[in-house]
């Protein structure tokens, strides 16, 4: 029985687990070298004695990757006949009977023709990889399910083919093949992608600058988003309690008060000018009531429209709740609110700030005031 998308992600976080490693190749548009770099690298490997072959390469004319595929041994493909046409697809079975240390398999998108073993080419890639054969494969940004709707808002043209985020998360390594727009609308106008007859609409439509430009940003943020998430991996493994400011990560400190506003929309400036993520966090001590749960709501909502993570925690005491919250997620910097008070609840509010510090070292501190109630 085939592993669900969570048995996939858990086989990840498992390292004595045996199992393929997936290595993507991740592009931004046709044409700027995925299916090159990754036979560059297959070819390597071979050389250095490593049992390569190819699953399936598309080569779509392009005398590069034409000129790089024949020096591999190609695992013949699955030919299919689908309404009296005869069809050709990658041969999974023959792979794994074949038991390669490392599969090429491109474009990880594809739609199999009805009659394959597996609907999607991703499926059959996961096919491999449970028989410990270690796959290096293709895609382009377009074809992230959560991204096509923003591609198509973007370029206009729809995207047929996905494939799911999770499937990136099982990829333990993926490297952006990146080439600047100028440089790919050369490439294009050259006749290197498509035949010349196709360039001139091309370059007028999808390959438009501010396309390029646009779909390049994306992929550049997903692969950030990986390392974010590898550098978060090997800290919780390595169990490093403190701050490594990689990035900045700030969280401002939210209550059920109006005012809070104030301190959600100064984080969120402050989280632009450092290209920072943001957590808005409220913690509940105490019971609240309905005019300040309804005020606390708006508040978290306000925080997600301007960008913001809401979190909303249970805590028995505040410096402690935070504290931790802020070791979890390695925040670099923390806003608090503060309104013009005295007396007692000065003190207990400078009493609960001084903990925080002294229980959460290599954070920043800001302390917003506002105006007295």
């Amino acid at each position: 029985m085939p592993r669900t998308p969570e048995q996939w992600l858990e086989a990840t976080r498992t390292p004595e687990k045996p199992k393929g490693i997936l290595k993507l190749f991740l592009g931004y548009a046709p044409g700027v070298g995925k299916t090159y770099s990754m036979l560059s690298e297959a070819i390597r490997r071979a050389k250095r004695g490593e049992d390569v072959t190819i699953g399936v390469v598309e080569t779509h004319g392009r005398r590069g990757i034409a000129e790089l595929a024949p020096m591999l041994e190609t695992v013949p493909r699955r030919k299919i006949d689908y309404k009296g046409t005869l069809f050709e697809e990658m041969d999974v079975e023959a792979i794994v009977a074949r038991k390669p240390q490392v599969a090429l398999v491109d474009e990880l998108a594809h739609t199999n023709i009805p009659g394959s073993k597996h609907r999607k080419r991703y499926e059959d890639v996961l096919e491999i990889l449970d028989a410990k054969i270690d796959v290096l494969s293709t895609v382009n940004i377009q074809h992230i399910e959560s991204i096509a709707p923003i591609v198509r808002a973007i370029t206009g043209v729809p995207v047929r083919e996905t494939v799911p985020d999770w499937l990136l998360k099982v990829s333990q390594e993926t490297v952006m093949v990146d080439l600047t727009p100028e440089a790919l609308q050369a490439r294009m106008q050259r006749g290197d992608v498509y035949g010349q007859e196709k360039v001139e609409q091309a370059l007028r439509n999808f390959f438009r600058r501010g396309n390029l430009i646009a779909l390049r940003e994306l992929a550049l943020r997903q692969v950030a988003e990986q390392v974010d998430r590898s550098l978060e991996s090997y800290m919780e493994e390595k169990d490093i309690q403190g701050t490594w400011a990689v990035k900045e990560r700030i969280v401002v400190c939210i209550s059920g008060n109006p005012k809070a506003q104030y301190l959600v929309a100064r984080a969120a400036r402050m989280a632009r000018r450092m290209d920072a993520d943001l957590y808005a966090l409220h913690i509940d001590l105490d019971e609240t009531s309905e005019e300040a749960e309804k005020t606390l709501a708006a508040n978290l909502q306000f925080a997600e429209s301007l960008g913001a993570k809401p979190v909303r925690l249970k805590g028995e005491d505040f410096a402690d709740t935070a504290s931790e919250f802020v070791r979890e997620k390695h925040i670099t910097q923390i806003i608090f609110g503060r309104s013009a008070v005295e007396g007692i609840r000065k003190l207990l509010y400078l009493n609960t700030i001084n903990r925080f510090l002294r229980d959460t070292p290599g954070v920043d501190v800001h302390i917003v005031t506002q105006e007295p109630d």
